[in-house]
């Protein structure tokens, strides 16, 4: 089961349902690949929301490798996913949001951290 606290999705992809998460190592695989000198040209790229298919392609393929997965981009290529081109986007933009913080139910809870709670009752 993925861990949104640890930049984690899950997707079913080829018929399987795999955790994704962008580490320190895949993001650093998708700056090479994409040619971007670094987090803040990857971040700002991906703010554009101008991706390639091949794009689309790195960013599902490292995000499996991150998790552990051996598949290699020509692996995930040739695998499918119900939904056709909108799902994969799906899967990458919520990757995406995953890693960079996104998520919208982290700022919700953010913006309502729970009351504190009294160490002692007060005399």
């Amino acid at each position: 089961m993925a861990n949104s606290r640890r930049g984690e999705i899950e997707a079913e992809i080829g018929g399987r349902t795999y955790t994704l998460c962008l580490t320190l190592g895949a993001l650093a695989e998708l700056e090479s690949g994409l040619g971007a000198s670094d987090l803040v040209a990857l971040a700002e790229r991906f703010e554009a929301r101008r991706l390639s298919a091949r794009d689309i392609l790195r960013i599902i393929g490292c995000g499996l490798r991150g998790a552990g997965h051996g598949l290699s981009d020509v692996d995930v290529a040739n695998m499918k996913v119900a939904g056709g081109l909108a799902a994969y986007v799906k899967i990458a933009a919520d990757l995406l949001a995953a890693t960079f913080g996104d998520n919208p139910s982290d700022e919700t809870a953010a913006a309502n951290p729970p009351p504190p709670q009294d160490a002692a009752p007060r005399s």
